[in-house]
């Protein structure tokens, strides 16, 4: 007699089971045909839940008592932080090498190239440069906690904003994906974005350049795209897209990558909420403010205020609206 498959619940309706395993062997075919939804022969993959148990603890050396003890002394801080970065660089060498050895996987379908030790050196390489970033990204995240409190009458002071405010949260997220987006870091500094994403309705691709002291005013719906460049002392309210104008193709009709397809924002811009700004050639002059609801698809000289058509209003009494 032939075994029970051990992984098909049993149930007590024949007429249930039956289907099930008939639904189960549909989906078991379907995972075998369509590779794209699948990820089972390849253990290296980066683990999501450990890309953000790294986040919060790279939060914790970057924000210090917001995140992790909030009682340290001088020695303590030392010794705090040096425990940390060993366990981030611990962590963050093997979901890197995971990262790159799946990015060589795919390359050549599905089958790893690279030597082992080759990769491991790499991952290596990328922690050590990257951890050497983390005191230049905390001094760009104090201007942009300064910029979120500078920018906001309702703020009441620098710790408010870093505790509550999203658009802080989401320069926070794009620092940490952006220098391992340089580092060319597969997969990783998307997780991160995403995740910032899901958290504060602030889509910034790990691949934008910002400068210092920015800020996002209330954030949601905010997009910013791979390729946008902004500079230093900049400003951004809710719902304002940096996005493409088009996405160009090659000869054979795929999308072309690696091109410049999002503005260019130089310093002191500030962008007022629902305004779009699209188009690789498209640069914002430093000192220039776009109102909100504004469509630009046209570079902008230095210091000019950009408005949209002004709309007329009607106030009508109750009674003629009625009629």
């Amino acid at each position: 007699m032939m075994a029970e498959d051990p992984h098909v619940p049993e149930t007590s309706d024949g007429a249930l089971g039956d289907h099930l395993r008939s639904v189960g062997d549909a989906l078991a075919a379907s995972i075998l045909e369509d590779v794209r939804l699948r990820h089972l022969f390849m253990p290296f993959l980066p683990d999501e839940q450990t890309v953000l148990w790294i986040l919060e603890r790279l939060q914790e050396v970057l924000f210090p008592g917001f995140q992790g003890p909030r009682e340290l002394s001088e020695g303590e801080v030392r010794s705090h932080v040096s425990a940390l970065l060993s366990e981030i660089a611990a962590d963050l060498q093997a979901q890197v090498a995971g990262a790159l050895r799946y990015a060589d996987a795919t390359e050549h379908g599905g089958t790893p190239q690279a030597d082992n030790d080759a990769m491991a050196a790499r991952s290596e390489d990328i922690v050590r440069n990257f951890t050497a970033m983390l005191p230049e990204i905390r001094r760009l995240l104090s201007l942009d906690v300064q910029a979120a409190y500078d920018g906001d009458p309702a703020a009441t002071h620098t710790d408010e904003t870093v505790l509550c405010y999203p658009g802080v949260r989401a320069i926070t997220i794009h620092r940490i994906a952006h220098a391992l987006y340089g580092l060319e870091v597969p997969l990783i500094p998307r997780i991160l974005h995403e995740h910032a994403h899901s958290k504060t309705g602030i889509d910034i691709h790990p691949g934008a350049s910002i400068g210092e002291s920015f800020f996002v005013d209330h954030g949601t719906g905010v997009v910013i795209g791979e390729t946008t460049t902004i500079g230093n002392h900049c400003k951004i309210y809710q719902g304002v897209t940096l996005g493409a104008k088009s996405f160009p193709v090659d000869e054979a009709g795929r999308l072309r990558r690696g091109v410049k397809r999002h503005p260019t924002l130089e310093d002191n811009v500030t962008v007022y909420a629902g305004a779009t700004i699209l188009g690789g050639d498209t640069l914002i002059g430093h000192g220039t403010t776009v109102n909100g609801g504004v469509f630009l698809t046209q570079s902008v000289p230095p210091n000019h205020v950009v408005r949209a058509p002004k709309v007329k209003t009607r106030m009508l009494d109750r009674s003629e609206w009625d009629s």
